[in-house]
């Protein structure tokens, strides 16, 4: 064949190439948006509480281990400064991902390795049981919590790139606000819905296995319906579902305000619990959750899930979330 007749054919061969790959990439587009109602993918958003208008974008299976990750430190009763230590280092590590890979045989978030003692394979893949080691190994850091974070984090990881963490700690610092509830109704998130239905079992065991028993009566633990609510629709459109109720403790006497000052905007615990049940919104497929008189839906269009509004009369609780028997509750609805 002459070099001419070569060329133009390779020249068509590469047209037709790319020309297919144009339509698959078109096709996956188009089958994406009719899965996800045209939403696009499913995100969770941060906001600061400082009124700087700084945000910052996860993914719902990053927001899924952030949340684990600061449950697992404040059972423990590790200060927010620690949570933000250990997410920037999560987010370094596997950017919050649960990965099976890494440098040698590091694994998970924090990608540990079994050989030096951190765990074996299994224990490390649970998000639960990695964050818990790595509060561990931060405890014993003399000073921890005064040290810049990079150095901290250092100190636990003994990574190869040691300034690596630093870039982190303006995101970490902004999910630790709100996932320790120092910043009220700053988490939200927009995703869909698949039309799955939740169940209240499920998200009691996620709040069990993040928080510790303690976090439900005794009968909602063990797996009893007690406190689960009724089938009615609640405040703000959500479908109709059941209810897994979480009490908030009546905050120490002199304690006011979510942020230790008198803005009666409910308490750092409840809101916890509330972004908590925002970032497991898919996973668990959970509709509505309300607390200190915010609602947060999820939603398929528009800008339902991308704010907490303010919850109407049915919802049972007053601005500062309180109830007649001195506590608060947060209110988790499943979809139907």
């Amino acid at each position: 064949m002459p070099e001419s007749s070569s060329s133009a054919a390779r020249g068509r061969a590469l047209r037709i190439t790319a020309g297919v790959a144009v339509l698959l990439a078109l096709a996956g587009y188009l089958v994406a948006q009719f899965v996800t109602g045209g939403g696009g993918a499913p995100r969770c958003t941060v906001r600061s509480a400082a009124g700087d208008g700084a945000t910052y974008e996860i993914s719902p299976e990053q927001a899924v281990n952030a949340a684990t990750i600061s449950a697992v430190g404040t059972s423990r009763g590790m200060p927010q400064r620690a949570v933000t230590i250990a997410l920037a280092t999560a987010l370094q590590e596997s950017a919050l991902r649960n990965i099976r890979h890494g440098d040698r045989d590091s694994l998970g978030l924090f990608q540990q390795r079994p050989s030096q003692g951190w765990g074996t394979e299994k224990q490390i893949l649970d998000p639960g049981y990695s964050a818990g080691k790595f509060y561990e190994h931060l405890a014993k850091v003399p000073g921890y919590s005064r040290l810049p974070l990079t150095v901290a984090a250092q100190r636990v990881q003994r990574s190869g790139f040691p300034q690596a963490y630093a870039k982190h700690e303006p995101d970490a610092a902004l999910l630790a606000a709100a996932l320790t509830g120092r910043a009220p109704a700053s988490l939200t998130c927009a995703a869909p819905q698949d039309g799955r239905p939740g169940k209240p079992a499920d998200v009691r065991a996620a709040l069990v296995r993040d928080f510790g028993p303690d976090v439900l009566p005794t009968a909602q633990a063990a797996g009893s319906p007690t406190g689960t609510g009724g089938e009615k629709a609640q405040p703000g459109g959500a479908p109709a579902g059941a209810t897994v109720t979480v009490p908030v403790p009546a905050r120490a006497a002199g304690n006011t305000g979510s942020n230790g000052s008198a803005d009666g905007d409910g308490d750092p615990r409840g809101w916890e619990l509330a972004h908590w049940a925002v970032a497991n919104s898919s996973e668990l497929h959970i509709a509505q959750v309300s607390y200190a008189g915010r609602v947060w839906s999820a939603g398929e269009s528009g800008d339902s899930g991308k704010k907490w509004r303010k919850a109407d009369a049915e919802s049972g609780t007053g601005k500062s979330g309180s109830t007649q028997n001195g506590t608060g509750e947060v209110r988790i609805t499943t979809a139907q």
